[in-house]
């Protein structure tokens, strides 16, 4: 999965998805044309940043505290966060282009500035980040890959969750919610593995949302469906 297979040194990374949807109309065309550049966190592939310097996240939000949500969807919870966390910047990743171009439409609507996008595999977004920069990670209704033989597609992998270890400062959380009741169980099987303590005391604090929390469409979709949402808090040790 991770073999050097290009020139520029760039590992081999199979991704499972869709890279993009349903035709994108004019105006999520107009925005990914005038506002996602801007809202680059700076040089995120292999194509801008060959040698993998790391990115000055600093400089990025002005010092602000660094959050991360792993594949925001149509960016709902991501812009309530930075609506509510004004003194915190938060960069999100999502491969999926319709997701991204729905998203920027949220950020011109809410004039919210402290958001940054990645509109690409976050693994990339690991390798340039500097260790123990990150201080709140959130994995929200991710692609369940309901097939057995897909699990390994899970973002619940090592070769996920690894990288992600590693760039989460000491005693950062790492918020996952689901409404697939296998993932749970790969979630808590394979999280701790990486090193991450899992923060419940009782089922209270998987059955119940967090406090800030913002339901997605995914979550009303499931909700809708039937699926009872899981919520699960994990923590880099000190």
């Amino acid at each position: 999965m991770t073999d050097t297979k290009h020139p520029s040194g760039a590992p081999w990374r199979n991704f499972y998805g869709r890279f993009k949807g349903k035709t994108l109309r004019p105006n999520q065309k107009d925005y990914l044309e005038h506002d996602l550049d801007a809202l680059s966190p700076g040089a995120v592939s292999w194509e801008e940043n060959p040698d993998r310097t790391q990115l000055d996240v600093d400089a990025i939000f002005d010092g602000k505290p660094l959050w991360l949500e792993i594949g925001f969807g149509g960016g709902e919870h991501l812009v309530h966060q930075a609506q509510t966390y004004p003194d915190v910047g938060i960069i999100g990743c999502e491969p999926f282009i319709n997701g991204v171009a729905m998203l920027l439409g949220k950020i011109r609507d809410s004039g919210v500035t402290n958001l940054r996008v990645h509109p690409g595999d976050a693994r990339d977004l690991f390798d340039v980040l500097p260790a123990g920069s990150v201080e709140k990670a959130f994995l929200l209704y991710p692609d369940p890959w309901p097939k057995k033989r897909h699990h390994r597609r899970r973002f619940v992998t090592q070769e996920h969750l690894e990288p992600l270890f590693n760039v989460l400062k000491s005693g950062a959380e790492f918020r996952v919610a689901t409404d697939i009741p296998d993932y749970v169980r790969q979630t808590l099987i394979e999280v701790p593995k990486a090193g991450f303590e899992w923060l419940a005391e009782g089922p209270d604090d998987w059955r119940q949302s967090w406090d800030d929390w913002h339901s997605t469409r995914y979550e009303q979709k499931a909700l809708r469906e039937g699926r009872r949402p899981h919520y699960m808090t994990f923590r880099k040790p000190d």
